[in-house]
Formats: structure tokens, sequence, C-alpha cells
């Protein structure tokens, strides 16, 4: 029975991992509005959905590193990306000031309920997804100095 139970829970994790389709989840937009992720994803480009946290360093490491390039990404593939805050209700308040003072000009969203977190199985942050024609092509999780060009490679990669 052990067994079972163990298979079956693994199974359910892989699917969760190879999932390809955005879930159908409602987020908030930083002015307090909803927008749902399958309608801001909707695009034509590719685009970056990046899950991270005010506390979470790697996280900022990472957005920051892309901040840097971003003009150069944008004017050669037309790339969007969906900075998705997974702070909870304590934490949150501290979004507006950091994205302020760091001026990313990214689409920031909030999942402060970590609905769209659970939808996509993510266990930490960031995890950083690919989204073309309205599937996930491709997904990494964790962050370290000079991800940020793998990631462009598959930018381009999907970018027609």
């Amino acid at each position: 029975m052990k067994k079972i139970v163990f298979l079956l829970s693994l199974l359910l994790t892989f699917n969760a991992f190879s999932q390809d389709e955005l879930p159908n989840v409602d987020l908030t937009t930083t002015d307090g509005g909803t927008i749902n992720i399958q309608k801001a994803a909707n695009s034509e480009n590719v685009v970056i959905i990046s899950l991270w946290a005010t506390w979470c360093v790697p996280c900022l490491k990472e957005l920051d590193a892309i901040s840097e390039v971003w003009d150069e990404w944008q004017e050669e593939t037309n790339v969007e990306l969906l900075a998705v805050s997974v702070d909870d209700s304590r934490t949150v308040k501290r979004v507006k000031p950091l994205i302020n003072g760091k001026g990313w000009d990214y689409t920031i969203l909030l999942d402060s309920n970590n609905d769209l977190k659970r939808a996509l199985g993510a266990s930490t942050v960031p995890l950083t997804l690919l989204v073309k024609d309205d599937k996930i092509v491709y997904r990494h999780s964790g962050y370290s100095p000079g991800a940020e060009m793998d990631l462009y490679e598959k930018i381009k990669e999907y970018s027609n």
C-alpha cells in the first residue's frame, strides 16, 4: 500500500511539473485591480512569468540581472515580462516600495494567496516560465549568476 501511495504521489508531482497550460488564476494588479494570468500572458510574443518575493534574495538578483539587459531583449525579441510577487498578506506591502526603488520596467502582479504558485506546483521561488501561444514552453527554478543568458537563449529560440 505504501508503494502505491508513493507512486501515486510521484505521478501527481510529475504531472504538476510537466504542465504545459497556464492555469486559470486571477491575480491582483499593484493598483488593486484583478487580471487573469491567462489574459495577462495572452500575447503573440514570448512572455516571461517570474514568480518572486521581496524576501527572496535570488529572486531580486534575477530580476535585477534581467533589468540590466531588458531594453536589448525587448528590442531584439519583443519579449514581455510578468513579475508575479508571491508575498503574503504580511509582506505584500513591501512590493510597491521595492519596485519603485528598483525601477523595474515590468508588469508587476500579486499572488498573495499563492493561488498561481500552487496551481503551478511551485515549491520554491524564483520560478521562471516562458509562455508562447498560451503554453508553458520552458520552466526553470532557482537562480545563479548568468542564468539570465540561458533564459535569453530560450527566448530567442521561441521568438519567431
